[in-house]
């Protein structure tokens, strides 16, 4: 299955001479693309993954010099390693984090290029002494996006480029094609974007199957709480994790800590919260008190939206049933099909690099998420029923002493584009094209 930062990864190798870290959640497909991406390179490469190399592993926390490390990986590499063309693959670094403190000196000494993965990274790293800044680069990994699920199941390129046009030009897409795309995003509900399940389907079709599988990755998960963590946090982290769905299933998505407990303080949770956060399964989408930017210096700390990483994962709570139902996309009178629209949203949004945030006020109402661009800010209402024309919280933030901080709000559901009050009624599916910025290098002259 391609995906798209396997481009990212080729211009590193080609431009860059920093290590490159692609970090983000288990099961997102880090250790695949990396291999896939080496191999379509055509570079000979020595992977170490330190949780199954546990030997290689002692012998490099026994290494004093660079020369030392180079000769380990030089005499255990099955190929045999050209400098300056090979690439050390160091894989599940958060099992041996000295590895990361130790980049510095290989990139410095220039034999091979480095590229290291790894999972919970987010809450590992905070445990690294020394982070060897200018000579590491990261990458962010997520679930396959709802575009690389389409194009793996053979849809070619020259419908996204057709979608992205008519996103740019604001035109409604032909009949055939939209519902062909609300098929497939109906059917990424089900099946989300972990490659794992996404194989499953391809292989079965079978909601069973699809659902086994997700409960697995969930379990493993659960697994890592219980590994990095002591028992009685590890309870409240599974405690949150497992509470999700349920809050998602509200009318209003806004967490509440009393269907935890309702003696619950979130003083006590916060750092469970920010655990799974950091681990990369779960988005945290603060409360904004203020709409203009920065977003960032009016967020409250204890008001939040809560969503897993992946719609697929938060769909595995569900029964069989509701899972049909969403492939015959009839599941609206069994579950509150905002809270699974939202999800996707969230993630896609998280994936495409933005800070987000939401919006509630007893004046205005509820905006469903907000993000930051070309210091602006983006509304964007999130509708799964047929009513999507009305957003009367929009509608007074469109009017609101803050409407000259606003960009074009967007108004997502299963209907066709439209641009209606300046309004843009995007079919949901297009959510991914709500881009931030591209990376850039930004440098500063200095005149002394």
């Amino acid at each position: 299955m391609k995906r798209e930062i396997e481009s990212k990864i080729i211009k590193w190798f080609k431009n860059d001479n920093k290590a490159l870290l692609i970090s983000g959640a288990r099961q997102v497909g880090k250790t695949y693309v990396i291999r896939e991406s080496l191999k379509n390179l055509g570079v000979p490469f020595f992977e170490v993954n330190f949780i199954l190399n546990q030997n290689i592993k002692e012998a490099l926390n026994k290494a004093d010099t660079v020369k030392e490390i180079i000769g380990i990986f030089k005499r255990n590499s099955k190929e045999i390693l050209k400098e300056k063309e090979s690439v050390i693959f160091l894989d599940e670094v958060q099992e041996y984090l000295d590895i990361i403190t130790k980049i510095k000196f290989l990139v410095d000494e220039g034999s091979f290029k480095y590229i290291l993965s790894g999972s919970l990274l987010g809450v590992e790293i905070k445990n690294i002494r020394s982070m060897p800044v200018g000579y590491l680069k990261e990458l962010k990994m997520y679930p396959m996006s709802l575009f690389e699920f389409i194009k793996a199941c053979g849809v070619n390129d020259e419908t996204k480029n057709y979608l992205r046009e008519c996103f740019n030009n604001k035109t409604k897409v032909d009949e055939l094609t939209h519902n062909k795309m609300i098929d497939l995003f109906y059917t990424y509900l089900v099946t989300g974007g972990l490659p794992d399940v996404i194989n499953t389907f391809f292989n079965s079709s079978n909601l069973t199957a699809i659902h086994e599988t997700q409960k697995n990755i969930v379990n493993l998960y659960k697994s890592d709480f219980s590994k990095y963590e002591n028992e009685d946090r590890k309870l409240r982290i599974i405690e949150i994790f497992d509470n999700i769905p349920a809050q998602l299933n509200k009318q209003n998505l806004k967490f509440v800590f009393k269907y935890l407990n309702k003696e619950l303080k979130f003083d006590r949770y916060e750092n469970s919260f920010l655990w799974l956060k950091d681990a990369g399964v779960a988005y945290l989408i603060f409360n904004v008190t203020e709409v203009r930017p920065p977003l960032l210096i009016s967020k409250e700390r204890n008001s939040f939206k809560f969503f897993m990483n992946d719609v697929g994962l938060l769909n595995s709570y569900y029964s069989i049933m509701i899972k049909q139902a969403l492939f015959e996309k009839n599941a609206d009178h069994l579950l509150n099909l905002g809270g699974l629209f939202e999800s996707f949203v969230a993630s896609t949004l998280k994936a495409n690099g933005f800070d987000v945030y939401y919006y509630r006020n007893k004046n205005i109402g509820e905006i469903d998420f907000l993000v930051e661009k070309d210091n602006k800010i983006i509304p964007i209402e999130v509708k799964s029923g047929s009513d999507y024309k009305k957003h009367s919280s929009l509608n007074k933030l469109l009017a609101s002493e803050y409407k000259k901080y606003l960009n074009t709000p967007y108004v997502l559901s299963t209907n066709n584009l439209e641009v209606k009050d300046n309004i843009t009624y995007l079919p949901i599916y297009m959510a991914e094209f709500i881009k931030h910025d591209e990376d850039y290098d930004y440098f500063i002259n200095i005149n002394i």
